[in-house]
């Protein structure tokens, strides 16, 4: 008998240790689905980035207009044509301009003519006045005739001064005719593409009124090299320098990104919204054949380097809490929050000079439901982040 109560009390016993184990089972918490990523040894880099985006430019680029109105008369050019500098773009009408640049020419020859003439005769009178003193010494002529000779050598001199004034004249007018005329031509400043035309040959271009801008008769750019502008915050302004490192990214080439310098800061701010103080910042392509196939106008987001530490430990930058703070996964599955102590910082890495070892597993999902220090953890991914 003494047997059998022992049995039937041992059996009680595991039936009270199971009834509480499974009580304990099924009344843990349960585990918070987490997102971690390994701390990780790689490089850290300051940087300050566009507020708005920004825009790829050409570095030359001018909507051109005649600097007179007129009708056109020649349009040796087309849309996407490529063009020379000084190639002709555009001519207005002007034959009466070239009728008056033909006269004024005319004339400059015909001054030059008189003046050489004028000349010749002055040059004969001087020679002439020259052995007339020469006889006079000798008492071979009138001193009458010695000063007769010497007017006549004066008059011819002033004379032939006169005719090359009236030849400057005449060439200063045919330079204004010719001005005149170059006023109705259009003529390329710079190598490059013409991007737009407006016009066509028999209609009118009129110059803008003041204060009035109209469209360009010809926009021409140089794609051959570009550059992107985007405003930066006043606040990060003043650590950009020209010079400096950065990287160029577009929406048109989603999945590259570009090395650049910083190639000018405006150096004004721009209050066009309020409560958006900007400063343009350009950065140049470092190669410019990562520009090839781009177009002016594509939009663009610039990303300036102001300091870089190379081979140092990093964790994800959203997964650092605020106050300096990160939840670690343990061994037990448990989520542990630690103190760090932070470095350089961007959108996508924190430095960590205390705190965590590369390795550990930090929770990027600090946001779900029930994620915080001392919860049970399930990871639903994991995924370790390139250099």
């Amino acid at each position: 008998m003494a047997g059998k109560r022992f049995k039937w009390l041992v059996y009680g016993v595991i039936i009270i240790a199971a009834s509480v184990a499974i009580t304990l089972w099924l009344g843990r918490p349960e585990p918070v689905t987490v997102i971690v990523k390994s701390a990780e040894r790689g490089r850290v880099q300051d940087t300050t980035a566009n507020t708005r985006a920004g825009t790829i430019k050409a570095c030359s680029r001018a909507g051109l207009s005649p600097a007179t109105g007129g009708q056109i008369a020649r349009l040796p050019v087309a849309v996407g044509d490529q063009v020379e500098r000084g190639q002709l773009l555009l001519e207005l009408w002007n034959d009466d301009l070239r009728a008056q640049v033909s006269l004024a020419a005319s004339e400059a020859r015909a001054a030059r003519a008189l003046t050489r003439q004028a000349c010749v005769l002055a040059d004969v009178a001087a020679r002439d006045a020259a052995r007339l003193r020469k006889l006079r010494d000798k008492g071979l002529t009138t001193e009458e005739a010695a000063d007769k000779a010497d007017g006549e050598a004066s008059a011819q001199a002033a004379a032939c001064e006169a005719a090359r004034a009236r030849a400057a004249v005449s060439q200063s007018q045919l330079d204004v005719a010719r001005a005149t005329l170059e006023r109705t031509r259009l003529s390329a400043p710079f190598s490059g593409t013409v991007a737009e035309i407006n016009g066509e040959i028999g209609e009118f271009v009129t110059p803008s009124p003041v204060g009035i801008p109209t469209p360009p008769a010809v926009d021409l750019v140089d794609i051959s090299c570009l550059y992107a502008s985007a405003p930066i915050d006043e606040v990060d302004a003043p650590g950009i320098r020209v010079g400096m490192p950065a990287l160029i990214s577009l929406d048109a080439f989603p999945r590259q990104r570009f090395a650049g310098e910083v190639r000018r800061v405006a150096p004004y701010v721009l209050d066009r919204e309020k409560q958006a103080r900007t400063v343009d910042v350009e950065v140049d392509f470092a190669d410019p054949k990562d520009s090839h196939g781009m177009l002016p106008g594509y939009s663009a987001d610039i990303e300036v380097i102001l300091a870089e530490h190379s081979d140092v430990v990093r964790v994800p930058t959203e997964a650092v809490l605020e106050g300096g703070k990160l939840l670690v996964l343990q061994a037990d599955g448990m989520l542990h929050e630690r103190k760090i102590t932070t470095g350089l910082s961007n959108w996508a890495y924190t430095e960590v000079k205390e705190g965590v070892e590369p390795g550990e597993k930090v929770v990027v999902s600090v946001d779900r439901d029930g994620v915080a220090d001392g919860a049970l953890a399930h990871v639903e991914a994991s995924a370790e982040s390139d250099d």
